[in-house]
């Protein structure tokens, strides 16, 4: 059986490879690297969203959670379907804006301080999100070489293969990767649930072992000792500690942005939405019910010690060895893919908004495609030390959620729809947004809340923050001139 998963994932290698070589004979300019020569269609772009947005933060993370919560961990993705409802309107416009990065967007509409800021967020953001994709391909690997292959020496090992395949084609080999790995995950997850359904003993089975608060909404109430209500399940403040920061990276989301500044027109721009609600409805909802699945066939052993490889545990133990051995490798590959995107992003931000900004100006293609490689390479490495020292997937993720959803996504959503909200005001929601946040995760400041703060995620306090900063701080300055509202409408 080890043989018929080293098969698998050396087919995978070679082909994501092939694709990278490929594309790399195709990079002749800035905008070949970074937004593919603006030549995506949007068939292409549907697969490579999709692809980017579900990664380890679905296949790890959200899988923890659906271990732990059941089917109200769909709760978390549910913040991404509803973010898709305004993107579908957002879409044309960003494309019509037609820039290489976010910041391009924040400098056209506010100021040059919000572009160096939101780079900073954008950095920090990005990176950590890199580095539990990194962790969770190391998982995968050790699940399936557990004697040779330990999960940080598998840590090690994706990470230096995302960094190569990344550094040599930009969005081009990131897009035209995507499009095999989203075709493939897709239905080899239709062809699981199913077959894992039945394996778990159908509704009936999954109601005999599961905790009765695994199907429902929130959770319910239980009498305890002394006949004291305790509340089980999620609750609906955390259920929406996960619904926010996932809505408010998706709408604010640079991938994305990159993503459509690559569209052929604003109309493959926008027929991409639709395509990318649909595709995330079903594999995000898959996702969960494979996790909740895995955990009625395997409530005890080791996967109950490490949740979040409960997705790739079952694909190694639930499955037959043939349709377990493509899953397994359909979520390395996604993996892969998602830490491609992000880690290029990032990347993207420090060439295209530092270095041809203030750095040098008259840079040649071929400098800029030197620089961006070895930016690559530095945030690459970054990230991995993160990843290294990062024990909870689930945590990291809405760290990383967080600060991108407080600084950035408010005034990015302001930018296309606030004629009102300024450059001083934007500048002042993106500094405090990622001050909150990076405060509220220091334990030592934590020590000093009250409980009840002390056990909540930095969102709320984060984002009210953040938007009232930006409100306040509008309301004392200039309003914007025409020409800078000009480009965000309609």
């Amino acid at each position: 059986m080890s043989q018929l998963y080293v098969v698998v994932l050396v087919v995978i290698v070679i082909a994501l490879l092939s694709v990278a070589v490929y594309r790399t004979s195709q990079v002749k300019t800035k905008a070949d690297y970074l937004v593919a020569g603006r030549s995506l269609p949007a068939v292409v772009l549907v697969l490579t969203l999709l692809t980017s947005w579900i990664g380890a933060g679905s296949l790890f993370a959200g899988a923890e959670n659906a271990y732990k919560n059941g089917f109200a961990a769909l709760w978390q993705p549910a913040g991404g379907w509803l973010g898709l409802l305004l993107i579908y309107f957002i879409a044309p416009r960003a494309r019509k804006f037609a820039q290489f990065t976010l910041p391009d967007l924040l400098e056209a509409r506010y100021n040059q301080t919000a572009r160096v800021l939101g780079t900073v967020a954008i950095v920090f953001a990005y990176v950590g999100i890199t580095s539990y994709q990194f962790k969770g391909g190391g998982d995968v690997l050790h699940l399936i070489f557990p004697t040779t292959v330990s999960a940080e020496l598998g840590t090690f090992i994706i990470a230096a293969f995302v960094i190569l395949t990344t550094a040599m084609a930009g969005m081009s080999s990131v897009a035209y990767m995507d499009v095999a790995i989203g075709s493939l995950v897709t239905v080899i997850c239709v062809i699981a649930a199913p077959y894992l359904f039945l394996h778990a003993g159908g509704w009936a089975g999954l109601h005999g072992v599961l905790p009765p608060e695994y199907f429902q909404v929130l959770g319910n109430y239980r009498f305890g000792p002394g006949h004291v209500q305790q509340s089980v399940g999620m609750g609906l403040t955390r259920a929406l500690e996960f619904l926010v920061p996932t809505l408010l990276l998706m709408l604010g989301n640079q991938v994305m942005y990159q993503k459509f500044f690559s569209a052929k027109t604003e109309r493959d721009a926008r027929l991409s939405v639709i395509g990318w609600t649909l595709g995330t409805l079903v594999l995000e909802t898959l996702i969960v019910a494979i996790a909740v699945f895995g955990r009625a066939l395997y409530p005890t052993g080791e996967v109950a010690l490490h949740p979040r490889e409960i997705i790739p545990y079952t694909a190694r133990h639930g499955l037959p060895a043939v349709l377990g051995a493509v899953l397994l490798g359909a979520v390395f590959a996604k993996v892969i893919s998602t830490a491609s995107n992000y880690l290029f992003s990032p990347a993207t931000n420090l060439v295209n908004d530092v270095f041809v900004r203030y750095i040098a100006p008259g840079a040649s293609n071929k400098r800029v495609l030197i620089v961006s490689r070895l930016a690559v390479v530095l945030l690459g490495c970054w990230a991995l030390y993160q990843a290294v020292y990062a024990e909870s997937i689930l945590q990291k993720m809405l760290y990383a959620y967080t600060i991108y959803s407080a600084a950035l996504t408010p005034v990015v959503l302001a930018a296309f729809y606030s004629k009102r909200v300024t450059a001083w005001g934007a500048v002042a929601a993106i500094g405090t947004g990622t001050v909150v946040t990076l405060v509220w995760d220091i334990q030592a400041v934590r020590e000093f809340f009250p409980p009840i703060l002390a056990a909540r995620d930095a969102i709320f306090p984060a984002l009210a923050a953040a938007v009232a900063a930006m409100v306040v701080v509008s309301v004392f300055t200039p309003k914007p001139a025409p020409e800078q509202l000009a480009q965000f409408a309609d």
